[in-house]
């Protein structure tokens, strides 16, 4: 192969070597793929950017870019030269690189300012699951660091403390410095702090730190420091501290530096010069920063750019369009720094400063554009200003305000609030001016830490901060939404002055959480005179959510009547959510009627109630009146209704509105529709659904599962469970409490090991929930012993864990268990609910517990605990079973109902208490006459009393009602033959 490119290139004498190189290798190729071998020939010869481009073409066409050691060849040879970019598709193909190809990349990267790259490379091997090391991590920080990305990089600190390079001294300066450089100086004084032996690195890293957020005492101070402990400061440090000296005014300080930086060899450091000639530039001192840049031998850009700029701030922009063109004339090729520090002093040539930037290729360089911009503003060319900041794609703070400064310049006072709006939507902190407007921003998008630094801003600049009633307002409004109501009240209670809006922000702002605080707060606003406004009634209104603040509420509304709020729709549409949520449907639906023009939200209030109340008919009847009058449902709307369809029509009506109106199934409402199917049994539409739905939503599987434990084929949910696994989709609780039910369904103890063992290995079966429903899954299917061990095992147990024991005792009838674990919940200090009171009284009846039964139903009404319908059916159960059949009548007649009396009755005849059994039985005739039961137990116990002719006269009466008793069979099993 080296013989034939050799050769190529002695035919070709006047052609470039390498374009017959990729010749006679493409030609090889194409002759015999196997000459792919000799790949390596080829790659030295390629030593500029178009020829690795060529080369890289070469390897796609002939499919060798899947070769993995073609292309870490390739790799290798683009990050020497450093053209990393040309790297990065080629490393992307690689399925499993080393970690020293990932570091060669990130490095190549970062050295060639990629940051973005480097990121995405770090991020792309992390979810890969590829590690890392103390070399990959600087990399990855210093891009954070340079791109101003906070997020990402707190979330490589908690990676790395992790992975336990925390205590790594070159991954701590890193974090260090990007700390630093994203302005959280109080994060890298705890990191510096942290370094056991700094050295003169992570020294250097807080210093420019200081240096870089301004605080130039703080620099000199750990300069000092620096000294004291020894240590030799090297140019980098020096270069730090010579532009403070000049900030501060201790000019005759740094001259004392310039004479240390000579003594140390340092003078002629390319990174020193330029430091020496901002010093003396801010100083003012031109001669001498021309003298040092004369005298520098090895002319860097970063000289070339300390230069131009020293000379721009001291307003000599031809001195420096000057130096420009001669730098150009010496072949130096100018970067971003040189063109940011000419474009604001030499707006006159804007243009041809344009044509340069595009030729050197910074025209979507953010620092370069938003200089661009700001000159293309003062010419009074707002097309191009604007066409710059749109073809930039990730914009900072300085480009918003530069576009915002332009706008309100040209008096385009309307772009300048968009612009505005766009930035804070984009979530930038604007300038003191705008705090208001940053904050609305922020209590949006939940930026706390944003909003915190917009108050520690404004509360440094001093921006009217104490007498502006409208920004006091803003804040308040910020820390309710985020939930920090402690700095709420502090803000407010600094308030001279409040107004209206202050006082609804708060009382909204405690609705939220802190119900007894807005009701303060309301009272306490009546008592200081101030009126309220229909706003201050909508923020205290969802407050009156139950029993015990309905006088409230009813107070608001007769207040509204008199000051003829009313009429406000928002106010109205608020009264009628309030009596819903009181459980008061009538006067909600009388407001409702007198709202002249009904909103959707209005419709979806009164719906939302209807549906909540299982008025499924009203609720029906509202939908239908609501498109007759031309109201278009939302997706609310339509979730309210979907659950109210009794019938089948109805759901198939609404289903058919839904497509005829185009309405995108989205998963809420499409798993809605798929219940309200599996209520009807029809399974077939069910999973018509299910399949046209979003397959990675867990919410849909969840949902299938659920229609099948609806439909009673809880086999078939299992089915279900394991196409969801085997569709790589992640199961959630609700699955899982799904699946439970299921083996309830189902009774088969070898299902519900399994489903145990799974969970175990899910790591999940120490979940309350989960495991108060495993407790419970085993005792209903016959393991009482394993569902105690889960509940002994349960590290946390909530209230329900020990009702769903407790019930477990009684479903097997053990009320001695049952007891005991009742006693012990007492004993720590848990208060049972009706839950658990049902358990221990079911407990009790199965076991004939009399004295322990009655002790737990008064124990029941000493904890305020009302008895419901079930808790009386035990009693009567229990003191029935037990012989106490005149007991039970007694509670039987303080709470008539036919099915207690019946199941008495039958105790009756049992205990041979045949005198209260006829006056049961006739009480039990009279209200339901159409039950054949009773009268077959009331024909028992006259027949058992030896009166017939009662006993006649019952069987009578069946005959008259044509009920007739199936007569008993036997059956023969044919296998048993």
């Amino acid at each position: 192969m080296a013989r034939l490119l050799s050769r190529a290139s002695l035919q070709n004498p006047f052609m470039p070597n390498l374009c017959s190189h990729l010749s006679v290798f493409n030609h090889l190729l194409h002759t015999n793929p196997h000459f792919s071998n000799c790949f390596h020939s080829l790659l030295p010869f390629c030593r500029k950017r178009q020829d690795l481009k060529a080369l890289n073409s070469l390897l796609i066409v002939h499919g060798l870019i899947r070769q993995q050691p073609l292309v870490k060849q390739f790799i290798h040879q683009c990050c020497h030269l450093g053209f990393p970019d040309l790297a990065l598709p080629a490393f992307m193909t690689i399925e499993k690189p080393s970690l020293h190809f990932q570091n060669l990349v990130l490095r190549g990267l970062s050295d060639n300012g990629l940051f973005e790259d480097v990121v995405f490379v770090y991020q792309k091997c992390r979810s890969s699951g590829f590690p890392s090391d103390n070399y990959t991590y600087p990399f990855a920080i210093k891009a954070c660091a340079a791109l101003c990305d906070v997020r990402v990089g707190n979330m490589m600190h908690s990676v790395v403390l992790r992975t336990g390079f925390g205590v790594n001294m070159v991954v701590q300066t890193a974090l260090l410095d990007f700390y630093s450089k994203v302005g959280e100086m109080g994060s890298a004084c705890k990191l510096f702090d942290e370094i056991s032996e700094p050295d003169l690195v992570s020294w250097n890293a807080l210093i420019s730190g200081y240096a870089v957020n301004g605080l130039d005492f703080e620099v000199l101070k750990v300069f000092k420091d620096i000294h004291v402990k020894g240590l030799k400061p090297n140019a980098s440090t020096l270069a730090t501290v010579f532009p403070v000296c000049s900030h501060v005014g201790v000019n005759a300080f740094g001259i004392s530096l310039h004479g240390l930086a000579y003594k140390l060899g340092y003078v002629k450091d390319e990174s020193l010069v330029p430091a020496l000639i901002s010093m003396y530039a801010n100083c003012g001192d031109l001669l001498a920063a021309r003298d040092i840049f004369d005298t520098s031998t090895g002319k860097n850009i970063s000289i070339w750019n300390a230069i131009i700029s020293a000379y721009t701030r001291n307003h000599k922009p031809e001195n420096a369009v000057i130096l420009f063109q001669t730098m150009l004339l010496d072949e130096v090729e100018p970067n971003m720094v040189t063109f940011v520090s000419l474009l604001p002093s030499c707006e006159n040539i804007v243009e041809c400063l344009h044509t340069y930037i595009v030729k050197f290729g910074f025209e979507k360089e953010i620092s370069v554009v938003t200089a661009l911009l700001s000159g293309y503003a003062k010419l009074g060319n707002m097309d191009s200003a604007e066409i710059l900041f749109h073809n930039v794609r990730f914009r900072n703070l300085l480009l918003w305000n530069s576009m915002v400064s332009a706008y309100a310049g040209h008096g385009l006072w309307k772009q300048s609030l968009d612009a505005f709006r766009l930035m804070q939507m984009d979530g930038f902190d604007p300038d003191a001016i705008s705090i208001i407007s940053v904050l609305s921003s922020c209590s949006i998008l939940k930026a706390t830490l944003l909003g915190k630094s917009a108050h520690a801003f404004s509360m440094k600049k001093g921006t009217n901060f104490d007498s502006n009633i409208n920004m006091f307002n803003a804040f308040l409004a910020f820390y309710c939404d985020c939930n920090e109501l402690v700095y709420s009240f502090r803000i407010f209670d600094r308030m001279v002055l409040k107004s209206v809006v202050s006082w609804n922000t708060m009382i909204s702002g405690c609705v939220g959480g802190e119900l007894e605080r807005a009701m303060l707060l309301f009272y306490r606003m009546r008592q200081e005179g101030m009126n309220f406004d229909s706003v201050t009634l909508i923020s205290i209104l969802p407050s009156c959510h139950d029993c015990e603040n309905r006088s409230l509420g009813f107070a608001i509304h007769c207040y509204a009547i008199k000051t003829a709020l009313t009429t406000d729709i928002s106010l109205a549409n608020a009264l009628v959510s309030m009596y819903i949520n009181c459980g008061e449907l009538h006067p909600a639906r009388l407001l409702f009627d007198d709202i002249p023009a009904k909103s959707v939200v209005s419709w979806n209030a009164i719906l939302t109630g209807y549906r909540y109340h299982n008025f499924q008919k009203e609720t029906i009847e509202l939908f239908k009146e609501m498109i007759k009058e031309d109201q278009k449902p939302n997706y609310v709307t339509l979730l309210n209704v979907t659950p109210a369809c009794h019938i089948i029509l109805h759901g198939k009506s609404l289903h058919g509105y839904i497509i005829r109106r185009m309405i995108p199934l989205e998963t809420p409402l499409l798993t809605s529709l798929m219940i309200m199917y599996a209520r009807f049994e029809n399974l077939t539409s069910c999973l018509t659904l299910f399949h046209i739905g979003d397959k990675t939503s867990i919410s849909l599987w969840n949902t299938i599962i659920s229609a099948h434990l609806l439909l009673e084929t809880a086999t078939e949910a299992f089915c279900f469970f394991h196409e969801l696994l085997w569709n790589e989709i992640e199961p959630d609780e609700i699955t899982f409490l799904n699946l439970i039910s299921a083996c309830v369904h189902i009774k088969n103890l070898h299902v519900s090991n399994s489903l145990l063992a799974y969970l175990i290995q899910k790591g999940i079966d120490k979940d309350v929930a989960i495991s108060n429903a495993l407790i419970d899954m085993y005792a209903k299917c016959g393991s009482i012993s394993a569902a105690r061990m889960l509940f002994e095992v349960l590290p946390q147990k909530d209230p329900i864990s020990w009702s769903v024991m407790i019930n477990g005792y009684g479903l097997h009838g053990d009320g001695v268990a049952a007891l005991t674990l009742y006693s012990q919940m007492r004993n720590l200090g848990l208060k049972p609910d009706k839950v658990t009171y049902m358990g221990i009284l079911s407990a009790c009846s199965r076991a004939g517990h009399v004295e322990e039964g009655r002790m737990v139903f008064d124990s029941m009404q000493c904890d305020g605990i009302l008895p419901g319908p079930e808790h009386y059916a035990c009693m009567v159960d229990l003191l029935g079973r037990t012989g106490h059949v005149n007991e039970a009548y007694e509670i039987v007649k303080n709470i008539p109902c036919g099915n207690y009396l019946e199941s008495l009755l039958g105790a009756c005849l049992s205990r041979g208490n045949y005198r209260l059994g006829e006056e049961i039985g006739r009480l039990v005739l009279d209200m339901n006459p159409k039950h054949p039961g009773p009268y077959v137990i009331l024909h028992n116990i006259y027949a058992a009393a030896g009166k017939w002719m009662d006993a006649n006269n019952v069987r009578l009466l069946m005959e008259q009602n044509q009920f007739s008793k199936s007569p008993g069979i036997s059956l023969l099993d044919g296998n048993t033959c």
